[in-house]
C-alpha cells in the first residue's frame, strides 16, 4: 500500500490524531479514511480561531451640548491614554452631541445602542436620562451629575445597583458657599438675584442650600426661572425690577447652551455674578466656585477602564469632586466697575486678566 504524508500540524490537540492516522494506515484503508477526516476538521477549527479577530472596546460619548469643553475633552483622552487606550488603536470612540437641541438625545443615544456600543459617557443629566432610557444593559459612566440619586440614576451613592454610575458633581450643596464668596466679592450685598431652572433635579436642594446661607447672611433673594431660551431676557428684566445686586446661577443644561446670552445679560445689567462653571468665566462671566470638570472627565476615564475590564456599574460606588476651583475674571470686573477685595483675589485658584 502506497504510503501517504500528512503535512505538519502545530496544533498540540492535532498531534494525537496524527498519531492514529499514522498508525492506521497499513492496517485499515477504511479507519484511515476517517482518521483523515476528523484531522481535516480539527485543522479547519485552528484555521478559524486563528483567523478571529478580537473586538475592539468601543466608547459612545453622549453630551446635550456641542460636547465637552476642549480641556474636560482632553482629560477624559489622557485619561484613557493614562490607562492604555488610544482611540483609533486599541479602542474607538463614537462621538454624539446635541447642540443644545435636547429632544435629539433619545435619537443619538438610540443611535449609540444600535451601535453596541461597550460603554456610554454621558455629560449631565440630561444626556444620562436619554441613555438610561435607551438602555438597561450597557452600562452609563456619568461625568458630572449633580444629583444622581433624585435623579433616580442610582439607587445610592454608595451602592448604584444598576447599569448606571460615575462621578456626582455636589453641586446643590455647594450653593451656600458660592453665595457667601458672592457677599465677599460685594460687601453691602442685601438683594440677589437667583437664575435656575424648575425642572433641573438637583435645583430645590440647590436652592434650599442657597436660602439657608441667605438667611444667616441677611441677603434677600428673588428666585428666577429659566426653563426656555425665552425666558433669559425677561429673568434680567425681573433682576432689574426687583433691584437686585447680584446674581447667583443654579446651574442646568439650559443655562449651560446659553451661556453667552447670560454672560452679555448679566455685563449688560452690571450685575456681580457667581456661576456653576469655569467656561462661564472664560466667555467673560465674573467669577465661578465649582468642581473641576477636567478632574472629573480625568477620573471618568477610572470607571470605562474598571467596566472594560469586567466590573459591573452596580458594584462601582458613585464618588464625589475632590477638586474645587474659585476663578476671577478681572476684566468682567473692570467692566461692570467692581473692584475684587485682595483678599478674596488672593483665594481665587485662578485670574483672568
Amino acid at each position: 500500500m502506497k504510503r501517504i504524508w500528512i503535512g505538519s500540524f502545530t496544533k498540540p490537540y492535532l498531534k494525537p490524531a496524527l498519531r492514529n492516522l499514522k498508525s492506521a494506515i497499513p492496517a485499515s484503508p477504511l479507519l484511515f479514511a476517517l482518521s483523515l477526516l476528523w484531522v481535516l476538521i480539527l485543522g479547519l477549527g485552528a484555521s478559524a480561531e486563528a483567523q478571529q479577530v478580537k473586538k475592539t472596546p468601543s466608547i459612545g460619548f453622549l453630551w446635550a451640548s456641542r460636547g465637552p469643553s476642549p480641556d474636560a475633552r482632553a482629560g477624559i483622552h489622557q485619561g484613557l491614554r493614562k490607562l492604555g487606550y488610544i482611540d483609533g488603536q486599541n479602542i474607538t470612540i463614537e462621538y454624539r452631541y446635541a447642540q443644545g437641541k435636547f429632544e435629539r438625545l433619545p435619537v443619538l443615544a438610540a443611535e449609540l445602542v444600535r451601535l453596541n456600543v461597550d460603554v456610554i459617557v454621558t455629560g449631565g443629566s440630561t444626556a444620562t436620562r436619554a441613555a438610561k432610557e435607551a438602555t438597561r444593559t450597557i452600562p452609563i459612566v456619568m461625568t458630572n451629575d449633580n444629583d444622581p440619586v433624585a435623579s433616580g440614576f442610582v439607587a445610592s451613592l454608595a451602592r448604584p445597583g444598576g447599569n448606571i454610575t460615575g462621578l456626582s458633581t455636589l453641586r446643590p450643596e455647594i450653593s451656600g458657599k458660592r453665595l457667601e464668596l458672592l457677599k465677599e466679592v460685594v460687601p453691602g450685598l442685601s438683594r440677589v438675584a437667583v437664575l435656575g431652572a424648575s425642572d433641573n433635579p438637583g435645583n430645590p436642594q440647590a436652592l434650599s442650600e442657597a436660602e439657608q446661607a441667605a438667611a444667616a447672611l441677611k441677603i434677600q433673594l428673588q428666585y428666577l426661572d429659566i426653563r426656555s431660551p425665552k425666558d433669559i431676557e425677561p429673568a434680567f428684566q425681573e433682576a432689574r425690577k426687583g433691584r437686585a445686586e447680584g446674581v447667583l446661577e443654579l446651574g442646568g443644561p439650559l443655562l449651560n447652551v446659553h451661556r453667552s446670552a447670560l454672560v452679555n445679560l448679566a455685563a449688560k445689567s452690571r450685575l456681580p455674578t457667581m456661576w456653576v462653571r469655569q467656561s462661564f468665566v472664560e466667555a467673560g462671566g465674573l467669577m465661578c466656585y465649582g468642581v473641576d470638570p477636567d478632574d472629573l472627565a480625568r477620573r471618568a476615564a477610572i470607571y470605562v477602564d474598571k467596566i472594560l475590564k469586567g466590573a459591573k456599574p452596580a458594584d462601582l460606588p458613585v464618588e464625589q469632586p475632590t477638586k474645587f476651583e474659585f476663578v476671577i475674571n478681572l476684566k468682567a470686573a473692570k467692566q461692570i466697575g467692581l473692584t475684587i477685595p485682595p483678599n478674596v483675589l488672593a483665594r481665587a485658584d485662578r485670574v483672568i486678566r
